[in-house]
């Protein structure tokens, strides 16, 4: 516990290149995932951006396994796991049970894979929680490329999208290809929580796609405010993960959770305090009516 706090330390890993690396592409990342996070929350998707990032998982053991790139891997197997949740979830009836399918065949594949690799059992471990020593140059220009790619074509697609994630019936009948945006963003999100594999790992992708997200959605109701936001909250728990967790040298993914956590107690305890402040201001004085006779 006492290197938790030793920031003489901390400040020189700060220094090293394999950090600074790391930070950039958690910074990258963080943008990412707060611009598509709130679309995310809107459209109820919390649970595909899990089952995608276990297909993600599924992806990096194999390559670990071929040996060839475990971001490659990952990328691959997050966009068929997008593409399996648009295409058999169109019905937003049976969109949970098909992530639930995917989700578990994912975990399953990505064990049993994991299972012949013999190579440093730390390895098998990033891919889980996350391994910042990992992101080299190349991986962080594959990171700057994809991240570029899912912005330019959100930024195509927003207004339709938007107006597709809230009132999909109007949309519909004004001519807007809604099934066809669902599988583009499907994609979108499946390829960012790809990217968020080696720095939180497959299994809490989640805390940086949809935690930043659900908090800004407490304190705002303002697409681009709650955009905004989450791109913040985001930034900071990517971040703030990373530099807290060089010290004492424990996984990233711990540290990113936690801060994305207390964020959302944060926003939570603001938006309750707002509830509460509003109630007692409309809330009648009690005055005593005349009897009619």
């Amino acid at each position: 516990m006492d290197k938790m706090f030793d920031f003489a330390l901390t400040g020189e890993l700060l220094g090293l290149d394999f950090v600074q690396t790391a930070l950039l592409a958690a910074a990258v990342l963080g943008l990412v995932a707060g611009v598509l996070g709130p679309l995310v929350v809107m459209r109820r998707m919390s649970f595909a951006v899990h089952g995608t990032a276990e297909l993600a998982f599924t992806g990096a053991a194999g390559a670990l396994l071929l040996g060839v790139g475990v971001e490659l891997g990952g990328l691959a197997g997050a966009v068929i796991a997008a593409l399996l949740i648009g295409l058999l979830g169109g019905r937003e009836s049976e969109r949970d049970s098909v992530i639930g399918v995917i989700l578990a065949f994912g975990l399953g594949m990505g064990v049993l894979l994991l299972s012949f690799y013999e190579g440093r059992s730390a390895n098998k471990f990033g891919i889980l929680v996350g391994q910042i020593i990992t992101i080299d140059s190349t991986n962080l220009n594959l990171l700057v490329g994809a991240s570029v790619f899912v912005l330019v074509v959100l930024a195509v697609i927003y207004r339709p999208l938007l107006f597709a994630t809230v009132d999909p019936a109007v949309a519909t009948a004004r001519g807007v290809p809604v099934r066809l945006l669902s599988l583009i963003f499907a994609v979108l999100v499946g390829i960012s929580s790809a990217l968020g594999v080696q720095i939180v790992g497959a299994l809490l992708v989640v805390s940086l796609m949809v935690t930043p997200a659900a908090a800004a959605a407490r304190v705002t109701a303002s697409p681009w405010k709650a955009t905004v936001l989450s791109i913040v909250f985001a930034e900071i728990a990517a971040l703030g993960g990373i530099i807290l967790s060089l010290a004492p040298g424990k996984p990233v993914s711990a540290f990113v959770t936690t801060i994305s956590f207390v964020i959302y107690l944060v926003c939570r305890l603001i938006a309750w305090l707002r509830g509460r402040s509003s109630r007692v201001r409309v809330e009648p004085t009690a005055v005593a009516q005349p009897a009619v006779l």
